[in-house]
């Protein structure tokens, strides 16, 4: 762990922990089912990033539990630290996300918006696609931190490219406000089709 990590896990105020609530709730990113098309601005050009909620590296006030999750809290601090790269400037919408592997390693992952908004897509894919692209396929952890008040979840093509790598993998969602939940991802996504849902026919 980093001595940045370190320091900021021994500052962590005690804050209130709550559960996730409705795994079926919609995701807060402002975008639709396919979560990859960000509202269109007001103007014809790319907008500003709202003054309200400013980019910025430091990690937000986290709950009590977290206090016993070093691993978690150095993950979320890479989550924030990628969050500032992302590139959102028709939403200003921020997420960073990070994800561990089982042998420890950590890849980050932003959002990355485009004009033709159905290109554009969330940090969490963007974090496996790093991963993946450097040959890590098992993994145990996902942080997703964003600048919307109350933590917000994956939405569902996130979910989805996560369970391909197991259902079993844990996701700590973070807020702008401080709190921050943690599920497993078969919580998030019941009945998920899976590699094990079908019998792959290469060629047909």
């Amino acid at each position: 762990m980093s001595n940045n990590a370190i320091e900021f896990f021994r500052a962590l105020p005690q804050v209130h922990i709550g559960l996730f609530g409705n795994p079926s709730q919609q995701c807060a990113k402002s975008c639709d089912d396919d979560c990859t098309s960000p509202p269109q601005p007001a103007a014809g050009t790319p907008t500003t990033l709202p003054s309200e909620t400013p980019v910025t590296d430091k990690p937000p006030a986290l709950p009590p539990f977290l206090r016993e999750r070093p691993d978690l809290v150095e993950l979320i601090a890479a989550a924030t630290e990628a969050r500032t790269r992302a590139y959102a400037p028709y939403s200003g919408f921020l997420v960073g996300a990070a994800l561990r592997t089982r042998e420890g390693r950590i890849h980050v992952g932003v959002n990355v918006e485009n004009a033709s908004y159905p290109v554009g897509f969330c940090a969490e894919r963007s974090a496996i696609a790093a991963a993946v692209s450097l040959g890590d396929r098992q993994f145990t952890e996902v942080a997703v931190v964003t600048d919307a008040v109350e933590p917000a979840a994956p939405c569902g093509i996130c979910r989805q490219t996560l369970a391909e790598f197991g259902l079993h993998l844990g996701v700590t969602v973070v807020g702008r406000s401080g709190p921050a939940y943690r599920m497993v991802l078969r919580e998030l996504l019941p009945h998920a089709f899976t590699p094990g849902a079908f019998e792959p026919r290469p060629g047909r």
